[in-house]
C-alpha cells in the first residue's frame, strides 16, 4: 500500500466541551465503519498541525482493538482530525477510489490477514508497517465502481430481508394474540 498512499497516525488530544474541530474516535462508528451519531466540534484547532486535518477521501483505518474497520471521510462532515485509534490513509495516485480501498480493507479476507499480523496481548494493534506492506488488488476504475455498486446492493438486500423478517414477526405475533382473544 505504501506505493499508492501515505499513512499517518491520528493525533493524541484532550477533548473539551467547546472546539472548532471534531476529534473522531472509534466510538463514533459502528462495526461496519458507519457514523453512529452527529459530530460536534470538541477540539480546539490551536496547536494541531494542518497536515492532521482530514480531507474528503481520506480513509480512516481503526487499527487498535478487536473492532478494525475502514471508513472514508466525507466532505459533508465537519472539520476533523482522527484520534490515535486510526491510521489516516491518503491516496496519492488516481488509480483507486477511496471507497474501494475501504471496501478492500473491510473485506473478511483482508481483515483475517491483518488480524493475523496484529501485535499486543491486551489490546491487539495492527502496525503501520503491516498496513504499508499490505498488497492491494487494484482493478480498473470501472471494475472498482462495479464492485462498490454490487456491495451496496448486497447491503440493501440484507437490510430489506431484515425488515421483512421484523414485519413477519409482528404479523405472526398479532395473529397469535388475535387467536387468544377469540
Amino acid at each position: 500500500m505504501s506505493n499508492i498512499s501515505t499513512i499517518q497516525t491520528g493525533v493524541f488530544a484532550k477533548t473539551t466541551n467547546d472546539g472548532d474541530l471534531v476529534y473522531l474516535q472509534a466510538k463514533h462508528f459502528d462495526e461496519a465503519g458507519n457514523l453512529q451519531q452527529e459530530l460536534h466540534p470538541d477540539l480546539p484547532s490551536a496547536g494541531i498541525n494542518d497536515k492532521h486535518h482530514l480531507r474528503a477521501g481520506d480513509v480512516l483505518f481503526a487499527a487498535k482493538g478487536s473492532k478494525n474497520f475502514a471508513a472514508v471521510y466525507e466532505a459533508e462532515y465537519p472539520d476533523a482530525v482522527a484520534s490515535t485509534s486510526f491510521f489516516v490513509i491518503r491516496l496519492v495516485l488516481g488509480q483507486m477510489i477511496p471507497d474501494y480501498l475501504a471496501w478492500f480493507l473491510n473485506h473478511p479476507n483482508t481483515q483475517q490477514q491483518l488480524k493475523g499480523q496484529a501485535i499486543g496481548t491486551n489490546i491487539a494493534s495492527i502496525s503501520k508497517t503491516v498496513l504499508e506492506a499490505l498488497e492491494i488488488a487494484i482493478p480498473a476504475i470501472y471494475v472498482q465502481r462495479t464492485i462498490l455498486k454490487i456491495h451496496a446492493l448486497r447491503q440493501h438486500e440484507r437490510a430489506l430481508k431484515q425488515r421483512i423478517e421484523e414485519l413477519r414477526e409482528v404479523q405472526i405475533q398479532t395473529q397469535l394474540l388475535n387467536a387468544i382473544e377469540r
